[in-house]
């Protein structure tokens, strides 16, 4: 056990499932998993640990933000022995590139977040998530006839839509790394990845729009995500 986990040694699978909010990791493992089992509830961060079409896989949640990603995924690696994280997740499109509820695989993230320094002394803000899981997810999608497109995304530390000034911010984004949207975990968990020699993805869906000007409702965005889920899941078991 670590102090953020309570699971034993063997409870939790080579290959985990990420979304960000506790519940919804409860309804994946709920209606996707046979036999699944709570493996561990601290701070109400909840993992489950099942099998999906006879391949064992567990579904944690990450809680929000880059140094609860940064935790979650870093204790899994090192002391659970997790080889893959798939992240699913929600994002912000900021280009016209981008349109509500497209379904989105992360190629590289960038962030202004010294996470990389704090943990490694490493003046790092640009990752790649890791080429060989994203290519298993891109021949899945074309598999399963589900659309997405790959794009670069911002790792933001707030809340894009509480920023004082949103286009001050858009404009110190480098051009070079043509960035389309934005969320809040990912660079913490491809930078843990690379750290540990492990491998990491992360599947969004566009909930909200600054370039259109909108936003999903609460039921919109739980349909939407289904698409997502199953991808990730059908993904995983290949892994």
């Amino acid at each position: 056990m670590t102090p953020h986990i309570e699971a034993k040694k063997g409870e939790i699978a080579k290959t985990v499932l990420m979304p960000g909010d506790p519940l919804r990791a409860k309804l994946i493992a709920e209606k996707y998993l046979e036999n699944a089992k709570l493996v561990s509830s601290v701070r109400n961060i909840y993992a489950y640990t099942g099998t999906y079409k006879g391949r064992e896989l567990t579904v944690m949640a990450s809680g929000m933000g880059i140094p609860s990603m940064g935790i979650y995924s870093y204790e899994l690696y090192k002391f659970y022995d997790v080889e893959n994280i798939i992240r699913l997740g929600s994002c912000g499109g900021y280009t016209k590139d981008l349109k509500m509820f497209d379904l989105v695989l992360v190629d590289n993230t960038y962030t202004e977040s010294n996470y990389a320094l704090g943990i490694n002394n490493d003046n790092c803000h640009y990752i790649s998530s890791s080429a060989s899981l994203n290519q298993v997810i891109k021949e899945t999608a074309n598999k399963l006839s589900i659309p997405f497109t790959t794009a670069n995304t911002l790792c933001t530390e707030a809340f894009d839509r509480y920023m004082v000034d949103m286009n001050k911010m858009l404009l110190r984004l480098p051009n070079e790394y043509h960035i389309t949207g934005a969320e809040m975990e990912a660079f913490a968990l491809f930078y843990n990845a690379k750290l540990l020699n492990k491998n990491a993805s992360c599947l969004l869906t566009v909930v909200d729009s600054y370039y259109y000007n909108e936003e999903a409702t609460a039921i919109q965005r739980q349909e939407s995500l289904d698409t997502m889920i199953k991808l990730g899941l059908e993904s995983a078991i290949l892994v």
